[in-house]
């Protein structure tokens, strides 16, 4: 019999419902033989096995850790967004979560793991735990909070059915999502075959400095003693730009007078690169908004046009970020910084101007197969919040 009852009841007969383990720096060890799954793994109803943090098995008895089991639900305490879960498929070596991830082990006789992984993730479910954030800088919901939430539990085999539906469902957007990694890696393929690795340059390309090849400057110092409010313009910081993507849904405000509007203008093509937080992560400024500006934890490069073109230059900053080609580069006393000397001297491979066109042309091609996908998948994950609101109102 369907019946409605707090989260924390229903798993009264749980094997575990824990927080993760509170596994500090100086515990993990690069050559550890147990994985330490971290909060960007835990996906929107999907594991995404992104980390790669190690502490040894000595490390994880003498902290205690609780290990992970193949069909555990984890839950994401903090943002983005708080309170997604998916299940743990396994890895090859042990593992162990952090602190802000919660881990249920459900009891197999009253519920069925995939059932309470759409539950959690339901738009119904998603709205409690919101009432229940705590936090101002940094959101996150406490174990005991989640626990509070209702959710209506129907038998097992009820459960069982629901859960088919809804992966079946799911299995559409994880098709997407494949073929656009896919895309992603066709991108890195390309430029491989075209430059080769930028960081050793096997093809020989011409070197220079990167202020030879782009136009570098910082962006506006926040003073808030300066601020009058009377010339209030948008900018672009350190959180709004992603790899190859603006992020453009929260801009903030600060004066730009005449002169700050025209010395830190930005114009359709100039690359936005990060100084600080994920130094060299960069993105090609497409003129998606008017009389917007940038901060100084953000370089505008202005590329040179008869050397080079800006995506080639933002892949290339991608392969030298993930391939230690910052390294020489990126001071990091306390926090690393990629400071404004250190991004002009930098040297570059520059292919002929030619070449990089071709490259961007082909990366056009790329990129409109992916708006392409990417229209797919918003729709098919509006259909499948409207399934699993239907699924969790009893309506399914």
């Amino acid at each position: 019999m369907t019946r409605t009852t707090t989260l924390r009841d229903a798993l009264s007969t749980a094997e575990i419902f824990v927080d993760g383990d509170w596994v500090e720096s100086k515990d993990q060890d690069v050559e550890g033989d147990v994985r330490l799954i971290q909060l960007a793994d835990v996906g929107d109803g999907y594991y995404v096995n992104k980390s790669n943090r190690f502490l040894t098995s000595a490390a994880a008895k003498r902290l205690k850790c609780t290990f992970l089991e193949p069909g555990d639900v984890l839950i994401a305490r903090m943002p983005d967004p708080l309170g997604r879960a998916c299940i743990f498929p396994g890895d090859m070596k042990l593992a162990v979560t952090v602190v802000d991830v919660c881990i249920i082990r459900v009891d197999p006789k009253k519920m069925y793991a995939p059932w309470l992984v759409h539950c959690i993730n339901s738009s119904i479910n998603r709205n409690q735990i919101a009432g229940y954030i705590t936090g101002t800088t940094r959101q996150r919901i406490s174990r005991g909070n989640l626990g509070k939430i209702e959710i209506t539990l129907p038998p097992l085999p009820e459960q069982r059915r629901i859960a088919a539906i809804l992966d079946q469902a799911d299995a559409l957007r994880a098709k997407r999502r494949e073929a656009l990694a896919q895309l992603d890696s066709l991108t890195q393929s390309i430029f491989i075959e075209m430059f080769g690795d930028p960081v050793t340059n096997p093809k020989n390309w011409m070197t220079l400095p990167f202020n030879e090849v782009c136009e570098t400057r910082l962006g506006k110092m926040l003073d808030a003693r300066q601020q009058t409010g009377q010339n209030k313009r948008r900018y672009l910081r350190n959180a709004n730009v992603q790899w190859f993507r603006i992020d453009l849904f929260d801009l903030l405000e600060m004066d730009f007078d005449s002169d700050a509007r025209e010395t830190f203008n930005l114009k359709k093509g100039d690359l936005l690169i990060c100084e600080g937080g994920e130094p060299g992560r960069a993105a090609v400024w497409q003129g998606q908004l008017d009389d917007i500006y940038f901060q100084k934890a953000l370089h505008r490069g202005r590329p040179k046009r008869d050397i080079a073109n800006p995506e080639y230059l933002v892949w290339l900053l991608w392969f030298l970020a993930h391939n230690g080609g910052l390294g020489d580069h990126v001071t990091a006393a306390t926090i690393a910084h990629l400071t404004g000397e250190k991004l002009k001297a930098m040297p570059i491979p520059v292919p002929p101007l030619g070449i990089q066109q071709v490259f961007a042309t082909r990366l056009q091609s790329v990129e409109a197969l992916k708006a392409t996908h990417n229209a797919a998948l918003k729709e098919l994950d509006r259909l499948f919040a409207s399934l699993q609101h239907r699924a969790f109102s009893g309506e399914l």
